[in-house]
């Protein structure tokens, strides 16, 4: 089994901070991992190309290996330059390290994947993706798909990335999450997906969260209620959250037929 490079370095330093689940009877109560992917495209044929990867290869073959409800996600308004989102759930952190022995061994996921690593140099599928390894919030462990998804309802997703400006701040604000704010967002109808802090990616330190509506208009309507409440007004203006946040990215998207969030 061929382990990337990065995870060698980054899964025992994990292990010593406490981030992985070190005995199977603890793994019930641990929270979810995500590996988040961003494809770069440069024209529909590249988007094409990967979200039919995903569709007919990728996401079957982790089906197989007990991996359920990978979201792949383009942005809300078609353009030739869209990147393509791919959120995979993991139960442990370790799991991943075993997923390129596994795809190499799958003989269907090599058949369904062929044409697509065949494709040439000089016309590539994409430019490049990037990929975080985050970790679930303690209150919310698991990942949330939307009923409107098994319903095949239209459906928009806001994906927000939270930036601080050190360390401590960015887990300041994971604290302020975990003391309200994700309970207030479920309590207006913000329909979460996940919440995360990153662990290894390009924008550390950093924090990524998924929230869900029916259209761009009741999801401006149910963040109005969350603004409003008594509860976020408190933690807002609680001084030890004072300045834990130095940028936040907001990206609108829709659901690809590869997904199944």
């Amino acid at each position: 089994m061929n382990i990337p490079t990065y995870l060698t370095v980054f899964l025992p330093l994990m292990a010593l901070l406490g981030l992985l689940p070190l005995a199977p009877t603890a793994r019930a109560a641990q929270p979810e991992y995500y590996e988040l992917r961003v494809y770069t495209t440069q024209t529909a044929r590249q988007q094409k190309l990967v979200t039919d990867y995903w569709q007919d290869a990728a996401v079957p073959a982790y089906n197989r290996m007990g991996i359920r409800a990978v979201g792949v996600f383009t942005e809300l308004e078609d353009s030739a330059t869209n990147k393509i989102y791919v959120l995979i759930p993991y139960k442990t952190a370790g799991f991943i390290t075993e997923v390129p022995g596994r795809l190499a061994s799958d003989s269907a996921y090599q058949k369904a994947s062929a044409e697509f690593m065949a494709v040439p140099k000089s016309d590539p599928a994409y430019t490049r993706f990037e990929s975080s390894l985050l970790v679930a919030f303690e209150s919310m462990k698991k990942l949330a798909v939307p009923g409107a998804t098994a319903e095949k309802k239209p459906w928009v997703y806001e994906l927000r990335t939270y930036q601080s400006h050190n360390e401590n701040k960015g887990i300041s604000k994971v604290q302020m999450f975990n003391s309200g704010e994700v309970p207030i967002m479920q309590e207006v109808g913000l329909s979460p997906v996940f919440f995360a802090q990153a662990i290894v990616g390009s924008q550390m330190p950093c924090l990524i969260y998924m929230v869900s509506g029916e259209n761009r208009e009741e999801h401006k309507k149910h963040w109005k209620g969350f603004f409003d409440a008594p509860g976020w007004k408190k933690l807002s203006g609680d001084p030890q959250y004072k300045d834990n946040v130095s940028k936040v990215v907001s990206v609108f998207l829709k659901r690809t037929a590869a997904s199944q969030i």
